[in-house]
């Protein structure tokens, strides 16, 4: 087997763990050190996890770290993931992609003319989950699918987050926050996406945080917090989407695709598995259908997929191209609301490839 890839982390707070285990089942990564602009933080994840703590300039510079996962806050997303590119390494950052079409687009372009490869969460939509649906998809099912809900309501992260300002920010709220893993999944299963019309609104003007260590302090929302839009997909489809950090129950589904000869109910899209259910035509009720993929994966997997295309010249499927899209369509939704017009999408990306059935666990081709 040829040698794995050397992975570096920048941004140690509350993801870093999953990713750090997520990365671990695959041959193809080897994570050898991590950064933060808190060196303690570094430090503890680096005894945490047996790797090397570094400076973010250090780990910038290392020559041996090819690749290097940017886990820092929103805001910070494009800018260091420019510097990873211009330090000569592959990048794979978490969502969002960019709090800018122009962002995300620079970044490509530096990609591009580096030769390099820019890669983006959410991988979710590489689970057992979300490969099952898939299947069931392109094996016909359902039929042709025609509509779908996608549904994220909550009532925000103030109760649980230690640091939960950024949520209620520009480049937060429950559309970039959680919007990614419902697009992403949505287009993975009827491809790119076409227009968005939209409505939203800032129910809170301001949260309280109920959580430690900054219990009682409060935070001025800036960004909408309940979003309820349309997206047309290329291939005819429609879909409806709400999400929202102002509901405080529901009985909602995650997301459910309607096709010509049945439904599909898809797991929730920010997870690896299951359940899935389908109900075809005729059928007397919902049945369960078992996982055709691992949900065995964690978010490591996009990672580990673009090392494979990087390494084999094969497209990969978590991309930065899918992110831009994705950025795209999100940015869409408030457009749409704030000028009463559907929006068209500028970008375009195609449906990723599914992946194969019958993987071993830590290969992914």
């Amino acid at each position: 087997m040829s040698s794995p890839f050397n992975v570096g982390i920048i941004g140690c707070g509350n993801i870093a763990p999953q990713y750090f285990k997520g990365c671990a089942p695959f041959g193809i990564l080897n994570v050898t050190a991590c950064a933060d602009l808190d060196f303690s933080r570094a430090e503890a994840r680096a005894a945490e996890y047996g790797v090397r703590a570094l400076t973010v300039d250090d780990l910038l510079a290392d020559p041996d770290i090819q690749i290097v996962i940017n886990l820092t806050v929103p805001a910070a997303h494009a800018s260091v993931n420019m510097a990873i590119l211009e330090a000569g390494k592959h990048a794979y950052t978490e969502k969002p992609f960019a709090l800018t079409r122009t962002d995300g687009q620079r970044q490509l372009a530096l990609a591009a003319e580096k030769g390099l490869s820019i890669g983006c969460a959410p991988d979710t939509f590489l689970g057992g989950g979300g490969q099952t649906c898939r299947k069931l998809i392109d094996d016909g099912v359902i039929g042709k699918p025609i509509a779908a809900v996608a549904f994220f309501a909550g009532h925000g992260m103030e109760m649980w987050h230690p640091d939960p300002d950024f949520f209620y920010k520009r480049g937060g709220g429950p559309m970039l926050d959680m919007g990614p893993y419902y697009l992403t999944a949505l287009v993975n299963l009827m491809g790119p996406m076409r227009r968005v019309a939209a409505s939203t609104k800032i129910t809170f003007p301001e949260r309280l945080i109920t959580s430690q260590p900054r219990n009682g302090q409060k935070i001025t929302v800036e960004t909408p917090t309940h979003i309820t839009g349309v997206v047309d997909f290329a291939n005819g489809a429609t879909a409806t989407l709400i999400t929202s950090f102002d509901v405080w129950s529901h009985h909602l589904p995650r997301i459910e695709i309607y096709g010509t000869e049945g439904s599909l109910a898809v797991p929730d899209p920010n997870m690896f598995g299951g359940p899935v259910y389908v109900r075809r035509a005729g059928d007397q009720d919902w049945s369960e259908v078992p996982l055709t993929h691992s949900a065995e994966v964690g978010r490591g997997i996009g990672v580990a997929d673009m090392a494979y295309s990087i390494r084999t010249g094969r497209p990969a499927r978590a991309t930065g191209a899918l992110a831009l899209h994705v950025l795209d369509a999100m940015l869409a939704f408030e457009e749409s609301s704030n000028t009463g017009a559907h929006i068209h999408l500028e970008s375009h990306v195609d449906q990723p490839a599914p992946l194969p059935v019958g993987l071993p666990l830590g290969t992914l081709d």
